[in-house]
């Protein structure tokens, strides 16, 4: 064994990755205390902050934001996109994981 051998860094190879991670995606989830209004793989996500309107794409930087009144869309990537109606909100980016907790 080379002394290099003990350092090699292995691929993440988990069966858990959607066909949309996998190609740039990541999970959304919107919620209130009371309601889901969306869970799972998304190609992206819009809303709107106070420097104006934003998107999130998969592998985005980590991203913590207060949301202005207005829609947050999200995208699937199988045409049947999400167009949610919101008064206020926290998003949060970590990993490919999103999630939007509104009414707060």
């Amino acid at each position: 064994m080379a002394a290099d051998d003990k350092y090699t860094i292995k691929e993440d190879t988990s069966s858990d990755k959607s066909p949309n991670r996998e190609a740039g995606g990541m999970h959304v989830k919107v919620y209130s205390p009371f309601h889901v209004y969306f869970d799972g793989e998304a190609v992206s996500i819009s809303a709107e902050n106070d420097t104006g309107t934003f998107d999130i794409l998969g592998r985005h930087k980590n991203f913590l934001t207060l949301l202005r009144p207005g829609d947050v869309t999200v995208r699937t990537g199988r045409g049947d996109d999400e167009k949610i109606p919101i008064s206020n909100g926290i998003m949060h980016v970590k990993a490919d994981e999103v999630i939007v907790f509104l009414d707060v």
